[in-house]
């Protein structure tokens, strides 16, 4: 099978388009072309109203090997790669030991799955509720029915932080060996659309997320692993430089020499508890900034022209960034088209916002974080220096906001004029439990509100409108990413703490749910690895 890259066809092509695209590539004739499939298709949108789609085919022709020879210095003709994933080892019969996973997010649930797939059975802890239950608990505390609650809301409970988010499946992450392929396919094992295969940039909703998370649970239960919910992790045993097993939070002791720790960003109290039982940990830049809404409808017509509301291109999405005068880099962070700002907050008396979209999109307002970019110089001292000034953040944040997870927010017009909102104009505001107006430039330290002041004006000469006056910004985004790295070796392990496996977007190894799926399934795999090299000793 050959794949071929740079087919290129109007937005409105006709059905047999591609055939004949391919025929007219290949120099063969419709009769030497036995099918194809789509690997990819993204779409060009430079031209306002021109958009033209771009496809990334796979072709079973009688002629493969004579086209071959004929185009073999054509690089968008090539052979198209193996990319079936294949495990790298098998649970063996006399294996007694069970691996432990703190976290069921992306790179716990993958990790989860794939030592189960290979007969391993580990047992996964989860300091939150099932996924249903807590999206219950989340949706009440966001409508104001029910009270907030620190071990059940958006970044705590079963799918973690990725499941109140726009379920995005993309990453800039490098991968050779196509670990991306299997995330994607057991996605659409447990339930997601096929079309997360091929589409540019898929996603898949916060609503579609829930069910499949739960299919993963059962796949993960039936191949013999177990997970357990309300199960905080209060302690781990290390003897000697050894892992030798966790404490939960009920003073249950688990013994085990193997455990992964895919706990999220936000699991402060266990990085504090690592700290304390000397595991290395170092700080590690990440940004902070605010929620920016503005009409779907405007990003939509910026970017697409009379081509807007095109079923194929769907809402709008944009990428900017902007290097300022002082030094800093302003940029776009976790665009949520057709989405909602939504309240993240983890720990009692401190506020935090996040995007979400639903698989529709549909929502009047497109929202992305515009945030700056820090280094452990804006924050010296200990390795969770950069949590300290998270929380300074959030607690004034919760504070400015009125003391109720009100966020406090402010119109863009007024921000860049330096004055404080009293009025909403045009633009809706969509946080839940809801906003006060007020001024945001004591929310951030000085260099960032300055950074943000400069880059909006310049956002606007990308996207028309960017900078309008009733646009909103709510405060503040401070968990792009995590502000530590636990460091780890080649073989997947802690630098200091034999069998601790740091994994994920918490220990500093991912951002986002594909590149932690990702990162789930090779810590998987060191797992397994060094369980079996532990057996043949023995």
């Amino acid at each position: 099978m050959l794949r071929v890259s740079e087919i290129k066809l109007p937005l409105d092509h006709l059905e047999d388009a591609i055939a004949n695209a391919i025929l007219k590539k290949l120099q063969i004739t419709r009769e030497e072309l036995i099918g194809y499939s789509i690997f990819k298709r993204s779409y060009d949108a430079r031209k306002k109203g021109e958009v033209i789609l771009v496809y990334i085919l796979d072709v079973e022709t009688s002629q493969e090997k004579l086209i071959k020879e004929r185009l073999k210095k054509d690089p968008h003709v090539i052979v198209t790669p193996d990319m079936t994933y294949r495990m790298v080892a098998q649970a063996p019969s006399n294996c007694s030991t069970r691996p432990i996973i703190i976290g069921t997010g992306p790179c716990g649930l993958f990790a989860g799955l794939t030592l189960a797939q290979m007969g391993f059975r580990p047992l996964i802890l989860e300091r939150g509720k099932m996924v249903r239950d807590r999206t219950a608990d989340t949706f009440g505390f966001w409508k104001k029915k029910t009270d907030f609650n620190p071990e059940s809301n958006a970044q705590f409970g079963e799918g973690g932080a990725g499941t109140f988010s726009d379920g995005k499946l993309y990453s800039q992450v490098k991968d050779p060996q196509h670990y991306g392929r299997k995330v994607l396919t057991e996605f659409v094992n447990a339930g997601a659309s096929p079309e997360i295969l091929y589409i540019n940039k898929p996603h898949i909703g916060t609503f579609k997320l829930v069910g499949i998370v739960q299919n993963f649970r059962a796949q993960i239960e039936a191949l013999g692993g177990e997970i357990r919910f309300q199960s905080r992790v209060e302690d781990i045993d290390i003897e000697n430089g050894k892992v030798r097993g966790v404490t939960l939070a009920s003073g249950e002791y688990i013994a085990s020499e193997h455990v992964v720790l895919a706990v999220g960003h936000s699991a402060r109290d266990t990085f504090q508890m690592l700290f304390e039982r000397g595991v290395y940990i170092e700080p590690k830049p990440f940004s902070i900034g605010f929620r920016i809404e503005h009409p779907q409808k405007m990003i939509d017509h910026c970017r697409f022209g009379t081509q807007a509301g095109h079923k194929i291109l769907g809402a709008a999405d944009y990428k900017l960034v902007h290097h300022c005068q002082n030094g800093r880099s302003v940029y776009s962070f976790c665009m949520c088209p057709g989405g909602l700002v939504v309240a993240a907050a983890s720990e009692p008396g401190r506020l935090v916002t996040n995007g979400m979209s639903q698989y529709s999109r549909n929502e009047r307002n497109a929202n992305s974080g515009i945030v700056v970019g820090i280094t452990p110089e804006d924050y010296p001292g200990h390795a969770l220096a950069g949590i300290d000034l998270q929380r300074r953040l959030e607690e004034g944040a919760f504070k400015l906001g009125g003391g109720t997870y009100e966020a406090p927010g402010q119109l863009v017009g007024d921000f860049l004029n330096h004055r404080p909102s009293t009025t909403l104009g045009v633009v809706k505001p969509s946080y839940t439990p809801g906003v006060h107006l007020t001024d945001l430039s004591s929310s951030l330290p000085d260099y960032a509100i300055a950074a943000i002041r400069e880059a909006l004006p310049v956002f606007d000469k990308q996207i028309k409108g960017f900078a309008m006056d009733d646009a909103v910004l709510t405060g503040v985004e401070t968990r792009t990413s995590s502000p530590i790295r636990i460091k780890r070796k080649e073989d997947g392990q802690s630098l200091n703490t034999e069998g601790l496996y740091p994994a994920g977007e918490g220990a500093g190894y991912a951002g986002g749910i594909l590149s932690a799926g990702i990162d789930g399934i090779k810590t998987a795999e060191a797992v397994a690895l060094n369980i079996l090299r532990t057996v043949k000793v023995q």
